[in-house]
C-alpha cells in the first residue's frame, strides 16, 4: 500500500534540443503538443526561458546545480570532466538529503557516465555519446542501459543498437524509426518510468528526473509521427542581413554543419522528423501522467518540463545549438503544482498563465526545492520562481525576476557572449569583436542587425556597457582599459572550477 505523505513528489522532465517556440500553447502553427498544453493550463508557462550556455554539458550543469555559468565555470562544451569533483551540490543530492527517493531515467550526460550525483539509482540512455562509445569500444553495458535492454527483446538481433539505420546524432538527415515503436528510446524512457513507479519506496516522497534524449537528432520518430508533418508548407529558410558575420565558418552542403546552405527539401524532412519526435514525447508524457493517476500520485506531484537548449533548424541557414539566437538559446519551461487547489479550475481554462520574465535553467533547482519545502543551498545563484506559481505572477507591481540575462558559449573558435531582457538582445563575438543587436519585440526571428544603424547607437552603447560590467575581471581578458577586447584566448572551463577539480585529486 502507498503511504500518504505531506511532502510533494517532484518530477523534472528534461528533453534535449527542444526550441522554446515549439509548443501548441506557445502558438506554434504546426507542432501538436496537446498534453504539454494541458500541463501549461494547469501551471505556469515561462515564455522567455533561456539556456545561458546552450549545449548539453554546460546546460545540464546549470540544471543540476542551480548556478550561472560564472559560478559553475562551464562556459563551453567539454567532455570527461569529473562532475562530482567540479559540482558537488546538486538538486538530486539536496532532495536525497531531505529524505526523498531520488531516481534518474534517461539522459544524464555526465562523467563518469555511471556517476549517480545524488540519485539513488540511474537508468541510463544518453543517446550517441562519441566520447563513451570510443572509451568503452561499444561495450554499452558500461555507459548505457537501453542498448542491453534492446538486445534482450524478442525478435531483436544480439548486436542491434540505435545506430543501425546510419542516421547521425548531429545530422539533419531524417527518416522514420526502423524498429517497432515500443523499442524506440522515447518509448523506452516512458516504459522505464512506469515500471519504476512499482519499485519506488512508498514510505518516501520522490524526486524523479525523467530525461528524454529526443528531439535531438537523429530525426527518427515512428512513421506515423514523421508522416503527419511531411505535408507542411514547403520549407523556406529565414534569412538575415548579418549572416556574413560568420561566413568563415560556413560549410554549404555539410549535413552536420552548424552553418551552411542545404536544399530546402532536406530541411523540410528534418523538420518533419524534429516535430514528429516532439509529438511522440508529448504522448509519452501523457502516458506517464495517466500512470501517476493510476498510482494515486497525481494530486501531490509537482511536474516541471524543460529542455537543455533549442535547435536552430535552418534559421539563417544554421543548425544545432550553442549560438545565442532564439532558436538555440530559448527553451520551453512549464511548471505545474498538482497539489494547488486551483489546478482543476486552471485545467478547464482555454488560456493559461504565462510569465514573460527572463528566466534560466539555473532557476529550476531553487524553484523545485522551494515548492517541495526543501531548503535551497547557498551554492545556488538561480532564483526561485515558486512565488509566481503561488499567485505573484498576477501582481502588476512586482519586480522582474532579473533585469537581464548574460549567456555565453565557446564556439566558432571564440566566446560568443549575449545579453537579453526578453525584448532586445545584444551579441558580441570575442574573436573579431562581432557585434549584433536585435529588437526581439519587432523582429522575433532576428533578421535585422541594428548594431550599426545610427538611430540605435545610444541603445547599443548602453548594452555594450552592460556586457563590459559583466565581464570585468574575467580571466580571459575580454575587457581591457574599460573596453571590450577582441582576440583574447578562450577556455571552456574557468580556472576556479579547474582548481576545484585539481584539489579533489
Amino acid at each position: 500500500m502507498n503511504r500518504p505523505t505531506k511532502q510533494k513528489n517532484v518530477i523534472l522532465i528534461c528533453v534535449d534540443e527542444w526550441r522554446g517556440d515549439c509548443l501548441g500553447a506557445a502558438g506554434h502553427p504546426h507542432v501538436q503538443t496537446p498534453h504539454l498544453d494541458q500541463l501549461a493550463r494547469e501551471g505556469v508557462r515561462f515564455d522567455r526561458a533561456y539556456s545561458a550556455t546552450p549545449t548539453c554539458v554546460p546546460a545540464r550543469v546549470a540544471l543540476f546545480t542551480g548556478q550561472s555559468q560564472e559560478r559553475h565555470g562551464r562556459v563551453g562544451y567539454q567532455e570527461g570532466v569529473d562532475f562530482n569533483a567540479a559540482h558537488p551540490v546538486t538538486i538530486q543530492g539536496e532532495f536525497k538529503k531531505a529524505g526523498y527517493h531520488t531516481q534518474a531515467i534517461g539522459k544524464m550526460h555526465v562523467y563518469p557516465e555511471r556517476a549517480r550525483l545524488g540519485f539513488d539509482d540511474v537508468v541510463l540512455h544518453d543517446g550517441y555519446l562519441h566520447y563513451a562509445r570510443k572509451k568503452f569500444k561499444q561495450q554499452f553495458a558500461f555507459f548505457d542501459d537501453y542498448v542491453p535492454w534492446l538486445r534482450r527483446q524478442p525478435g531483436v538481433a544480439p548486436d542491434e543498437e540505435y545506430f543501425d539505420n546510419g542516421v547521425n546524432c548531429n545530422s539533419v538527415m531524417a527518416r522514420p524509426w526502423d524498429k517497432d515503436e515500443r523499442l524506440h528510446p522515447t518509448s523506452w524512457v516512458g516504459t522505464q518510468a512506469v515500471e519504476w513507479m512499482y519499485r519506488r519506496d512508498p514510505s518516501k516522497p520522490f524526486f524523479l528526473y525523467l530525461s528524454f534524449h529526443r528531439p535531438h537528432p537523429p530525426y527518427d520518430p515512428p512513421a506515423w509521427a514523421y508522416n503527419q508533418y511531411l505535408n507542411l508548407p514547403d520549407y523556406k529558410a529565414v534569412g538575415g542581413d548579418w549572416e556574413d558575420d560568420w561566413d568563415e565558418f560556413r560549410k554549404d552542403g555539410d549535413y552536420q554543419a552548424a552553418y551552411g546552405h542545404l536544399p530546402n527539401e532536406v530541411v523540410h524532412r528534418a523538420r518533419a522528423g524534429y516535430y514528429g519526435l516532439m509529438t511522440q514525447i508529448d504522448l509519452q508524457i501523457n502516458r506517464i501522467r495517466e500512470s501517476l493517476a493510476d498510482f494515486g500520485l497525481d494530486e501531490d506531484t509537482v511536474i516541471a518540463f524543460t529542455s537543455d537548449h533549442g535547435e536552430l533548424m535552418g534559421g539563417h541557414h544554421m543548425f544545432r545549438k550553442a549560438l545565442p539566437y532564439e532558436g538555440s538559446a530559448r527553451i520551453p519551461l512549464i511548471i505545474a503544482d498538482s497539489a494547488d487547489a486551483t489546478r482543476k479550475a486552471a485545467a478547464s481554462r482555454v488560456q493559461h498563465t504565462v510569465v514573460s520574465d527572463v528566466v534560466e535553467l539555473r532557476d529550476v533547482m531553487p524553484t523545485l526545492l522551494d515548492l517541495a519545502g526543501v531548503p535551497v543551498p547557498d551554492t545556488c545563484d538561480g532564483v526561485s520562481l515558486a512565488p509566481l506559481l503561488r499567485g505573484a505572477a498576477s501582481d502588476p507591481e512586482r519586480p522582474p525576476v532579473r533585469e537581464f540575462l548574460h549567456g555565453e558559449h565557446v564556439y566558432f573558435g571564440q566566446n560568443i557572449h549575449w545579453l537579453t531582457d526578453g525584448k532586445v538582445k545584444y551579441i558580441w563575438g570575442s574573436g573579431k569583436g562581432t557585434e549584433q543587436f536585435f529588437d526581439l519585440a519587432q523582429d522575433p526571428q532576428e533578421q535585422r542587425n541594428l548594431a550599426k544603424e545610427p538611430e540605435h547607437q545610444t541603445t547599443v552603447a548602453a548594452w555594450r556597457q552592460r556586457l563590459i560590467t559583466v565581464l570585468v575581471g574575467r580571466e580571459e581578458g575580454f575587457v581591457r582599459d574599460g573596453q571590450l577586447f577582441p582576440g583574447a584566448p578562450v577556455v571552456s572551463m574557468l580556472s576556479h572550477t579547474r582548481e576545484k577539480i585539481a584539489a579533489s585529486q
